[in-house]
């Protein structure tokens, strides 16, 4: 039985855009998972570590057969292939892969936290999730309840790289 779930993508170093493009093409060829939809690119300033290149996000809506932990398992290894190095937390990267919800599953496992646990609290995680499945459920509220009420002037969409991405994946 497939599952909806929503994935978060980011990146600052490199090409952001073609790591999210690389990212798509790879998660597509899964025989085990179909894209719904996806968000416009977005550009934000970095959290948690303040001294780093801006950052690009975007989310996307995925049907899965993949148990959750397999799917963390692909999306680590999606990572990898884009050149990931996990060497500092909240550091800057080539490419992120966050799975943001899984159905309407909660998880708590080492490793392994759906919701993402800080999602409620990330601007630039819910905007563009917000844009693509703004009614989905996080801890009681909507995304685009939470987003509206983290409304944030530095998470703008980023036009130029959102059609890029489309262009690339055409």
């Amino acid at each position: 039985m497939a599952i909806e779930a929503a994935l978060g993508l980011g990146g600052n170093l490199g090409d952001p855009v073609a790591a999210f493009a690389a990212a798509l093409e790879a998660l597509e060829h899964q025989p085990t998972i179909r894209l719904m939809r996806l968000s416009s690119v977005w550009r934000t300033a970095p959290w948690g570590k303040l001294d780093q290149p801006e950052f690009l996000n975007m989310a996307v809506l995925i049907e899965t057969d993949l148990p959750a932990d397999e799917l963390l398992a692909l999306c680590l290894s999606v990572e990898r292939e884009n050149g990931r190095e996990r060497s500092e937390r909240w550091g800057p990267r080539t490419l992120d892969i966050d799975i943001l919800s899984y159905g309407d599953v909660e998880i708590d496992q080492p490793g392994l936290q759906v919701p993402h646990p800080r999602l409620a609290e990330r601007a630039f995680a819910l905007a563009p999730l917000a844009e693509i499945a703004p009614m989905l459920a996080i801890g009681g509220q909507t995304a685009a309840e939470l987003r509206d009420r983290l409304a944030d002037p530095t998470v703008r969409r980023d036009a130029e790289a959102t059609e890029r991405l489309r262009s690339a994946l055409d």
